[in-house]
């Protein structure tokens, strides 16, 4: 087996991707950051969710809003509903797979608050609820999704934003999704504090 080849086309591969995309992706991930910005400039929250490695990019997004992206700064209200292991079984135990995130979003979520709906892997039904609860309870959307995700895209509002990767790979979805998180604390993190010192 020849590693190298492998591993340069996965490298190019990446990076092909991010160059077709950079142009698509500049606009909504900018109006993301300002819905969020906003969001959080009127104390609301930012509460995210997604499947599997979706679910870990959730929480990725949040420690940095919660501890820190690039510079000391206060802590931004924001939570990972895939965090809490206890009640994700409780809840599927008792309702099944598909009410994971709603019947969090029904109990945690308030008007003015975001939802960020991470899919990378094509439709999921505990995604698809997860919005439906976060618009029942006054709240906008902001979904990184994939070239898969017909329905998720139907179910978005005016004032929603789509942050849509359309790669047919799935690792490629995920690195961008991964680089767009980044951007959107940092967008946040600045539009804040700017260059914020607790010194």
């Amino acid at each position: 087996m020849d590693h190298y080849q492998i591993i340069a086309g996965n490298f190019q591969s990446t990076i092909q991707t991010i160059a077709e995309s950079v142009d698509a992706l500049a606009e909504p991930v900018g109006l993301a950051s300002t819905l969020m910005v906003n969001a959080l400039l009127q104390d609301s929250k930012i509460i995210a969710c997604g499947n599997g490695v979706d679910a870990t990019l959730a929480q990725l997004f949040t420690c940095n809003l919660i501890s820190r992206f690039e510079h000391d700064r206060p802590a931004l209200p924001a939570l990972a509903l895939g965090s809490d292991s206890a009640g994700l079984t409780a809840i599927a135990h008792a309702g099944g797979l598909n009410d994971i995130y709603s019947r969090q979003l029904r109990a945690l979520g308030q008007p003015g608050d975001i939802l960020l709906c991470i899919s990378s892997a094509g439709e999921a039904n505990n995604l698809l609820r997860a919005v439906q609860a976060a618009h029942e309870r006054g709240m906008a959307v902001v979904a990184l999704s994939n070239g898969t995700d017909g329905e998720l895209g139907t179910l978005l509002q005016s004032e929603d934003i789509e942050i849509r990767i359309d790669s047919l790979r799935r690792p490629r979805v995920v690195e961008l999704h991964t680089m767009t998180i980044h951007c959107l604390c940092e967008l946040i993190e600045n539009s804040l504090f700017g260059s914020y010192s607790q010194e």
